[in-house]
Order: C-alpha cells, then sequence, then structure tokens
C-alpha cells in the first residue's frame, strides 16, 4: 500500500479554503505550510503576549495526502467546483509505505555539538558516555540539535555558563538549550515559549534528562533578570523582542541570539547594541550566532 502527496501553490486568501476542500474530496491529511520555509523570505508567523493570533502565510504550499488509488484528475477538477479556482500549480509524489518508526529512526544519529557535548536520540549509545550527553528523540517542538542554529547555541553555552549561573531560554522549543544549560552548571533554569505544545515536550525531555528546569507560556513568564539569556528564534521576532529580552538581562548578564541569516546579522546586531555590547558575530552555514554583554 502506498499513498499520493499532493501540493498545491496557495495566497492567503485562499490556502485555508484549499485545504478545508481537499479534506471534504477526501484527503486522509491535509496542512499548509510557508512556501518560503528557510529562504531569506520566510515569513514569521508569531503572536507576541497580549497580541492578537496571526494570520497565514502570504505565500504558501497546500500539501494533502491520498490514497495511492485516488484520481486526481477527479479531485483536481471537483476542488475547482468547489472553490471557484479554475487551475492550479501542482505537484505529486507517490509515497510507498514502510516501517515509518524505523525508518525515521535510521535518519537521526547522535549529533557531535563538540567532543565533550553530545546529543543522543534514546534509541542509540552513547558515543562517549563520559561526555554530557543530551537525551533527546526527534519530536513537534524545534530543536533536536541537527540545526546549525542551534548547533551555534550549544557550542556557546559550554563555553559561558558557570556553575551557579541562572539562565533563560527564550523561544525553548524541544527544551534542549534549557536542559543543557543545567547539565552544565547553572543553578537556576527557566525556558519560555508561544506554543503549548513546546512546554509539553520541554517539559518532558527535562524529565528524561532527569534536570530540573522550570517552563512558562510567555504571558506567565516570571518577572526576573538572569546571567544568562539565549534566544534562538526568527530575526523578526528579536528584533521586536529586543527591549524585552534586554530587560531579563542582568548588568554584565551575557545573552546569545539566532535564528538569523547571514544577511540579517548586521540589523539584529544594531539593534541589540542598544543594551549590549556586542561581539563578532560566528557563522555556520548560512547561519549566525549574536552574542554580548550587558552593560
Amino acid at each position: 500500500m502506498g499513498w499520493i502527496s499532493l501540493k498545491i501553490e496557495a495566497q492567503d486568501n485562499n490556502a485555508e479554503l484549499l485545504s478545508d476542500a481537499l479534506m471534504e474530496l477526501g484527503a486522509l491529511a491535509a496542512s499548509i505550510e510557508d512556501a518560503n520555509a528557510e529562504t531569506p523570505d520566510e515569513q514569521p508567523i508569531f503572536g507576541e503576549p497580549g497580541d492578537p493570533p496571526p494570520g497565514i502565510w502570504q505565500q504558501n504550499v497546500v500539501s494533502a495526502l491520498f490514497n495511492e488509488d485516488t484520481d486526481l484528475h477527479t479531485v483536481l477538477q471537483s476542488l475547482s467546483e468547489a472553490t471557484g479556482i479554475a487551475t492550479f500549480q501542482y505537484t505529486t509524489e507517490t509515497i510507498t509505505e514502510q516501517d515509518w518508526v524505523r525508518a525515521t529512526q535510521s535518519q537521526f544519529d547522535p549529533i557531535r555539538i563538540r567532543d565533550d557535548l553530545w546529543i543522543v536520540p534514546s534509541w542509540h549509545d552513547a558515543p562517549n558516555a563520559d561526555a554530557l550527553n543530551i537525551v533527546l528523540d526527534p519530536g513537534l517542538a524545534f530543536g533536536t540539535g541537527s540545526h546549525p542554529t542551534t548547533h551555534l547555541c550549544l557550542a556557546w553555552l559550554a563555553d559561558t555558563v558557570s556553575a551557579g549561573a541562572s539562565v533563560l531560554d527564550y523561544g525553548c522549543g524541544s527544551g534542549i538549550l534549557a536542559i543543557a544549560a543545567r547539565k552544565l552548571g547553572a543553578s537556576q533554569v527557566i525556558g519560555v515559549d508561544i506554543d503549548p505544545q513546546a512546554i509539553q515536550s520541554s517539559v518532558y525531555n527535562a524529565e528524561q534528562n532527569a534536570v530540573d528546569a522550570s517552563f512558562f507560556m510567555a504571558n506567565d513568564l516570571p518577572n526576573g533578570q538572569f546571567d544568562i539569556v539565549v534566544a534562538n528564534i526568527l530575526s523578526s521576532a528579536l528584533s521586536v523582542l529586543a527591549p524585552a529580552l534586554a530587560s531579563t538581562a542582568r548588568p554584565g548578564g551575557k545573552i546569545a541570539l539566532s535564528g538569523i541569516l547571514r544577511e540579517q546579522a548586521e540589523q539584529v546586531s544594531a539593534i541589540y547594541q542598544e543594551w549590549f555590547d556586542m561581539n563578532p558575530p560566528v557563522f555556520m552555514d548560512s547561519w549566525v550566532l549574536l552574542t554580548g554583554s550587558r552593560r
């Protein structure tokens, strides 16, 4: 048995219409994705505390999954009638049946951050039992250690966190940075996110690693200042949140910012220079880590 994946280009004013119509026409699943994801044109979708929920992207891809015996020509004809859209730009792909668990696990090996720091999926043995090993399985929340921005932040934390430090992980995702900070010797670690799924994932992963860290929705973040603040989120969010993030760093405290493309680094660094003495950027592939000290 197999399936057919149908991907249709859509605009912000018809993506939800197409997604709903495809489900009505027998799709097993449907989703809306940013057509410019992981490019300089990626459009951030985030809601800040107290703000109304954001909309969807301007340029979208609507993905739908059908049984392999589905007549897509008939589906597309019916879709046109249901939505009033005459023609579609689309692609299809045949997906064969397989052991999805084993296939997924085979894609994720232990990730070396440096010799003494590894990210290890639960189904693997640690390559270096004496290293600081973070047990983390790929999940719904961002942050498995495979993305350059997470890698950059982890390496920086390993060089920066000292025993007894307090750490804020803003945009905690899977909780990986908060967990690493705690294992590196921080005494107080707080993670915050705007996504309830991220909070749930972070709590679970902290328990799996037997570390004590607290995780909050953004609206519930306790007041206070921290020795170290790390934020691995989109550059547009970093720009908007600059005053708020600066207020969470104590005088002399350190900050690390990632989720930033090379061409965005100068602009983001200039914003944070109002509060921080910024260091030269660190690059990995097309991504940047910005760090600084609070004045």
